[in-house]
Protein backbone atom coordinates (compact mmCIF):
# COMPACT_ATOMS: atom_id res chain seq x y z
CA UNK A 1 0.00 0.00 0.00
CA UNK A 2 1.17 3.22 -0.93
CA UNK A 3 1.48 6.63 1.01
CA UNK A 4 -1.59 7.73 -0.58
CA UNK A 5 -3.50 4.83 -0.19
CA UNK A 6 -6.39 4.27 2.29
CA UNK A 7 -6.72 1.09 3.77
CA UNK A 8 -10.47 -0.43 4.04
CA UNK A 9 -11.16 0.02 7.49
CA UNK A 10 -9.87 3.30 7.50
CA UNK A 11 -12.43 4.79 5.35
CA UNK A 12 -14.33 7.78 5.89
CA UNK A 13 -17.41 5.87 5.55
CA UNK A 14 -16.76 3.60 7.97
CA UNK A 15 -15.95 5.81 10.81
CA UNK A 16 -18.03 5.56 14.04
CA UNK A 17 -19.31 1.92 12.33
CA UNK A 18 -19.80 -0.82 14.97
CA UNK A 19 -16.71 -3.32 14.23
CA UNK A 20 -19.21 -6.10 13.53
CA UNK A 21 -21.08 -3.58 10.93
CA UNK A 22 -17.46 -2.93 9.39
CA UNK A 23 -16.41 -6.85 9.11
CA UNK A 24 -19.98 -7.54 7.49
CA UNK A 25 -19.61 -4.96 5.15
CA UNK A 26 -15.58 -5.60 4.30
CA UNK A 27 -16.83 -9.54 3.92
CA UNK A 28 -18.47 -9.09 1.07
CA UNK A 29 -16.03 -6.71 -0.59
CA UNK A 30 -12.89 -6.75 -2.83
CA UNK A 31 -9.92 -4.68 -3.61
CA UNK A 32 -9.17 -4.35 -7.23
CA UNK A 33 -6.27 -2.47 -9.09
CA UNK A 34 -6.67 -1.34 -12.59
CA UNK A 35 -4.66 -0.12 -15.16
CA UNK A 36 -4.47 3.26 -16.74
CA UNK A 37 -7.72 3.54 -19.15
CA UNK A 38 -9.72 0.92 -17.72
CA UNK A 39 -13.54 1.29 -18.23
CA UNK A 40 -14.94 0.82 -14.75
CA UNK A 41 -19.05 1.07 -15.64
CA UNK A 42 -20.02 2.69 -18.88
CA UNK A 43 -23.37 4.88 -18.65
CA UNK A 44 -26.29 3.23 -18.09
CA UNK A 45 -25.32 0.23 -16.78
CA UNK A 46 -26.95 -0.85 -13.67
CA UNK A 47 -24.46 -0.93 -10.52
CA UNK A 48 -23.27 -3.72 -9.55
CA UNK A 49 -21.03 -2.23 -6.59
CA UNK A 50 -20.82 0.77 -4.91
CA UNK A 51 -16.95 1.12 -5.54
CA UNK A 52 -14.77 3.58 -3.49
CA UNK A 53 -11.41 5.00 -3.97
CA UNK A 54 -8.53 3.92 -2.53
CA UNK A 55 -5.87 4.81 -4.53
CA UNK A 56 -5.39 7.24 -7.67
CA UNK A 57 -8.65 8.76 -8.95
CA UNK A 58 -11.44 7.99 -11.75
CA UNK A 59 -13.13 10.29 -13.99
CA UNK A 60 -16.40 10.82 -15.13
CA UNK A 61 -18.04 11.42 -18.39
CA UNK A 62 -21.30 12.32 -20.06
CA UNK A 63 -21.75 11.02 -23.82
CA UNK A 64 -24.37 12.58 -26.09
CA UNK A 65 -26.49 10.65 -27.98
CA UNK A 66 -24.28 11.61 -31.16
CA UNK A 67 -21.13 10.27 -29.43
CA UNK A 68 -19.85 13.60 -28.10
CA UNK A 69 -17.78 13.09 -24.97
CA UNK A 70 -17.37 15.86 -21.96
CA UNK A 71 -15.42 15.26 -18.30
CA UNK A 72 -18.26 15.56 -16.07
CA UNK A 73 -15.76 15.17 -12.77
CA UNK A 74 -12.68 13.56 -11.11
CA UNK A 75 -13.20 11.63 -8.22
CA UNK A 76 -9.94 10.96 -5.89
CA UNK A 77 -9.77 8.62 -2.65
CA UNK A 78 -11.63 8.67 -0.47
CA UNK A 79 -14.68 9.22 -2.56
CA UNK A 80 -17.35 6.80 -2.95
CA UNK A 81 -18.19 7.07 -6.63
CA UNK A 82 -21.71 7.62 -7.92
CA UNK A 83 -23.04 6.35 -4.76
CA UNK A 84 -26.81 8.08 -6.20
CA UNK A 85 -27.03 5.06 -8.49
CA UNK A 86 -26.19 2.77 -6.10
CA UNK A 87 -28.65 3.33 -3.08
CA UNK A 88 -31.56 3.44 -5.57
CA UNK A 89 -30.36 1.10 -7.91
CA UNK A 90 -30.86 3.13 -11.15
CA UNK A 91 -28.55 3.45 -14.29
CA UNK A 92 -25.77 5.28 -13.86
CA UNK A 93 -25.63 8.90 -15.98
CA UNK A 94 -21.90 8.64 -16.24
CA UNK A 95 -19.08 6.28 -17.31
CA UNK A 96 -16.22 5.98 -15.24
CA UNK A 97 -12.58 5.59 -16.80
CA UNK A 98 -9.45 5.60 -14.94
CA UNK A 99 -6.33 7.73 -16.06
CA UNK A 100 -4.08 6.02 -13.81
CA UNK A 101 -3.02 3.31 -11.88
CA UNK A 102 -5.26 2.85 -9.34
CA UNK A 103 -7.10 1.12 -6.24
CA UNK A 104 -10.62 0.70 -5.42
CA UNK A 105 -12.61 -0.99 -2.80
CA UNK A 106 -15.74 -2.90 -4.48
CA UNK A 107 -18.84 -3.61 -1.91
CA UNK A 108 -21.87 -5.86 -3.53
CA UNK A 109 -24.42 -3.32 -4.66
CA UNK A 110 -27.32 -4.96 -2.76
CA UNK A 111 -25.03 -5.47 0.47
CA UNK A 112 -24.35 -1.96 0.28
CA UNK A 113 -28.17 -0.61 0.15
CA UNK A 114 -29.51 -3.91 2.89
CA UNK A 115 -26.40 -1.90 5.19
CA UNK A 116 -27.70 1.83 4.56
CA UNK A 117 -30.88 0.44 5.26
CA UNK A 118 -30.58 -0.99 8.28
CA UNK A 119 -27.35 0.97 10.06
CA UNK A 120 -28.32 4.87 10.80
CA UNK A 121 -24.51 5.41 11.35
CA UNK A 122 -23.63 4.25 7.69
CA UNK A 123 -26.98 6.38 6.49
CA UNK A 124 -25.17 9.51 7.65
CA UNK A 125 -22.19 8.94 6.32
CA UNK A 126 -23.33 7.92 2.65
CA UNK A 127 -25.49 11.62 2.98
CA UNK A 128 -22.38 13.20 3.84
CA UNK A 129 -21.01 12.06 0.77
CA UNK A 130 -24.01 12.89 -1.17
CA UNK A 131 -24.26 16.23 -0.11
CA UNK A 132 -20.48 16.78 -0.94
CA UNK A 133 -20.97 15.63 -4.39
CA UNK A 134 -24.18 17.95 -4.56
CA UNK A 135 -22.26 20.76 -3.65
CA UNK A 136 -19.34 20.22 -6.02
CA UNK A 137 -21.81 19.66 -8.65
CA UNK A 138 -23.25 23.45 -7.97
CA UNK A 139 -19.75 25.12 -7.61
CA UNK A 140 -19.42 23.55 -11.25
CA UNK A 141 -22.78 24.87 -12.35
CA UNK A 142 -22.02 28.55 -10.65
CA UNK A 143 -18.43 28.22 -12.95
CA UNK A 144 -19.71 27.22 -15.57
CA UNK A 145 -22.58 30.37 -15.73
CA UNK A 146 -21.03 33.02 -13.79
CA UNK A 147 -17.64 33.54 -15.54
CA UNK A 148 -16.06 33.79 -18.77
CA UNK A 149 -14.21 31.39 -20.71
CA UNK A 150 -11.15 32.91 -19.27
CA UNK A 151 -12.22 33.75 -16.05
CA UNK A 152 -12.80 29.98 -15.79
CA UNK A 153 -9.33 28.70 -17.23
CA UNK A 154 -7.19 31.30 -14.79
CA UNK A 155 -9.29 30.17 -11.81
CA UNK A 156 -8.88 26.63 -12.35
CA UNK A 157 -4.93 27.73 -12.60
CA UNK A 158 -4.58 29.15 -9.08
CA UNK A 159 -6.79 26.40 -7.62
CA UNK A 160 -4.55 23.79 -8.69
CA UNK A 161 -1.53 25.55 -7.47
CA UNK A 162 -3.13 25.65 -4.55
CA UNK A 163 -4.10 22.45 -3.98
CA UNK A 164 -0.47 21.21 -5.65
CA UNK A 165 1.64 23.39 -2.92
CA UNK A 166 3.34 25.07 -5.76
CA UNK A 167 2.29 28.62 -5.51
CA UNK A 168 4.80 29.61 -8.65
CA UNK A 169 3.04 26.50 -10.56
CA UNK A 170 0.24 24.40 -11.60
CA UNK A 171 1.01 20.97 -13.24
CA UNK A 172 -1.96 20.37 -16.00
CA UNK A 173 -3.33 17.03 -14.21
CA UNK A 174 -4.88 15.59 -17.56
CA UNK A 175 -4.33 16.27 -21.53
CA UNK A 176 -5.54 19.69 -22.11
CA UNK A 177 -8.73 18.58 -24.36
CA UNK A 178 -10.00 17.03 -21.11
CA UNK A 179 -9.43 19.90 -18.67
CA UNK A 180 -11.42 22.35 -21.37
CA UNK A 181 -14.04 19.64 -21.40
CA UNK A 182 -14.42 19.72 -17.79
CA UNK A 183 -14.76 24.09 -18.16
CA UNK A 184 -17.56 23.81 -20.82
CA UNK A 185 -14.91 24.69 -23.65
CA UNK A 186 -13.10 23.80 -26.72
CA UNK A 187 -9.57 22.38 -27.00
CA UNK A 188 -8.90 25.44 -29.16
CA UNK A 189 -11.05 28.46 -26.60
CA UNK A 190 -8.56 26.75 -23.55
CA UNK A 191 -5.63 27.74 -25.29
CA UNK A 192 -6.97 31.02 -26.23
CA UNK A 193 -7.45 31.44 -23.07
CA UNK A 194 -4.05 30.32 -21.70
CA UNK A 195 -2.74 32.78 -24.56
CA UNK A 196 -4.58 35.60 -23.04
CA UNK A 197 -3.90 35.45 -19.77
CA UNK A 198 0.00 35.36 -20.47
CA UNK A 199 -0.77 39.13 -20.39
CA UNK A 200 -2.04 38.27 -16.53
CA UNK A 201 1.08 36.81 -16.04
CA UNK A 202 1.04 33.04 -16.52
CA UNK A 203 3.84 31.25 -18.84
CA UNK A 204 2.87 27.68 -20.49
CA UNK A 205 5.61 25.33 -20.62
CA UNK A 206 3.73 21.95 -22.12
CA UNK A 207 1.91 20.41 -18.58
CA UNK A 208 3.35 22.92 -16.41
CA UNK A 209 1.62 26.66 -15.60
CA UNK A 210 4.14 28.91 -14.47
CA UNK A 211 2.59 31.41 -12.18
CA UNK A 212 4.53 34.72 -12.59
CA UNK A 213 2.10 37.17 -10.90
CA UNK A 214 -0.39 34.96 -8.75
CA UNK A 215 -2.05 38.92 -7.70
CA UNK A 216 -2.24 39.69 -10.90
CA UNK A 217 -3.93 36.67 -12.09
CA UNK A 218 -6.34 36.62 -9.17
CA UNK A 219 -7.29 40.52 -10.27
CA UNK A 220 -7.82 39.30 -13.32
CA UNK A 221 -9.99 35.89 -13.04
CA UNK A 222 -11.54 36.97 -9.34
CA UNK A 223 -11.55 33.51 -7.81
CA UNK A 224 -14.44 33.02 -5.39
CA UNK A 225 -14.11 30.50 -2.16
CA UNK A 226 -17.94 29.71 -3.19
CA UNK A 227 -16.66 28.40 -6.17
CA UNK A 228 -13.54 27.58 -5.93
CA UNK A 229 -12.67 26.53 -2.96
CA UNK A 230 -12.66 22.94 -1.20
CA UNK A 231 -15.23 21.54 1.16
CA UNK A 232 -13.35 21.57 4.91
CA UNK A 233 -14.11 17.67 4.89
CA UNK A 234 -12.80 17.52 1.46
CA UNK A 235 -9.34 15.45 0.87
Amino acid sequence: MTHEEMAPDQLPLFRGLPASRRTDLLRSAMVHSVPSGTVLFEQGDVPNFQLIVLAGSAQLFGRSAEGREVLIEAVRAPDLIIPAAVVTGAPYLMQARVPEPSRFLLIHAAAFRAAVDADPLLAHAVIGSLAQQFRRMVRQIKNLKLRTATQRVGCYILALSKRQGTPDRAVLPFEKTLIASELGITRESFSRALSSLGKSGIRVHGQTIAILDAPRLAAECTPDPLIDGAESSEV
